[in-house]
């Protein structure tokens, strides 16, 4: 089995933009008789029906989403190599330091993210990557739930704790934990809990992720991290499916929270909010860049994950030095 031309990848995807074969016909730019017959040719090809027809509409079966997943990718990842290469062509042709300039990168990059991160974190990163690269396009999915990478066709899903067995590449981008937090306002009023059973007596604020609801906190000692944690069962009057809001509430001092240590650095750093009980720590929470495939990978995206990459380092050295020195005091 295989493809004979582009031009059936590109039918493939049309259709399902379209949702029509008259749609996909017009954008390539052959009649719908000739869409319908290089459909066909391709479906007893591959010996599996791609869409499901109706007087007013077209589908693609499961096959059919699976290949277009494929078909889109090599598509993209086609037309940034011959943007590449014509560019490079012409930089060649220029005299000076014109010449030796790179390629620019160019073309759409999806990227999933959760609300508090993208808000507190990556927003200045992305932005730096879109100056660098004015021939990029970005499309940001914001949001606690989680997509799938494949068929929501996201290039680059940003996702913290630990990884179920996938097919999916990943690479770690930052490594942290769940740290309890809270407003100096809201400890000036309820006291300042010291180990992770006073916590039955305040105001926690929780949020859900997906569909598990956070309401089981962890912590460990911080010279004791091997052994096994202390589990307490929180309760409190606010909980969201947004990240974002959780950290409105606390800078608001409404509760205490369980939040990853990458989303409330700059709070931390601020003052805005202080770490509660210093000498524990709660869940490992490391920040991956996930990926549908190492193959179909376009430069675009490689840059981009580097570029977050290289940001959250310097993130993380600065917050590894905050947190030594707020020990120390």
């Amino acid at each position: 089995m295989e493809i004979e031309n582009i031009a059936e990848l590109r039918l493939l995807v049309e259709c399902a933009r379209g949702g029509s074969l008259t749609a996909a016909a017009r954008v390539l730019q052959i009649t719908p008789a000739a869409a319908s017959a290089m459909l066909k040719k391709l479906e007893a090809r591959l010996g599996a029906r791609l869409v499901e027809r109706s007087t007013r509409a077209l589908r693609l079966t499961a096959a059919g989403e699976q290949l277009r997943d494929y078909a889109q990718r090599v598509l993209e990842l086609l037309e940034e190599g011959v943007s590449l290469l014509g560019e490079g062509h012409a930089a060649a042709g220029r005299a000076g330091a014109a010449a030796a300039a790179a390629p620019q990168l160019r073309g759409r990059i999806r990227v999933s993210a959760s609300s508090d991160l993208t808000r507190r974190v990556l927003l200045p990163l992305l932005d730096e990557f879109l100056e660098l690269h004015p021939g990029v396009e970005l499309q940001l999915h914001v949001g606690d739930s989680l997509l799938d990478l494949v068929r929501d066709q996201v290039d680059l899903a940003l996702r913290y704790g630990e990884l179920a067995d996938s097919g999916l590449v990943a690479r770690k981008l930052w490594e942290g934990r769940r740290l309890l937090v809270a407003s100096p306002a809201y400890l000036q009023r309820h006291g300042r809990p010291r180990q992770p059973q006073d916590l039955a007596g305040h105001d926690c604020i929780r949020f859900r992720i997906g569909n598990r609801l956070e309401q089981d906190w962890r912590f460990w000692r911080r010279g004791a991290l091997q052994a096994p944690p202390v589990q307490v069962r929180v309760q409190g009057r606010r909980l969201a499916d947004d990240g974002g809001i959780a950290h409105q509430w606390l800078l608001e001092g409404h509760g205490l929270s369980y939040k990853s240590e990458l989303d409330v650095q700059g709070s931390l750093a601020s003052g805005a909010l202080v770490e509660v009980m210093p000498d524990w720590v709660g869940a490992r929470m490391p920040l991956h860049a996930l990926l549908p495939s190492q193959r179909f990978l376009p430069q675009r995206v490689r840059a981009l994950v580097e570029h977050l990459a290289q940001g959250l380092q310097g993130l993380q050295a600065a917050g590894s030095g905050r947190s030594r020195g707020a020990r120390a005091k």
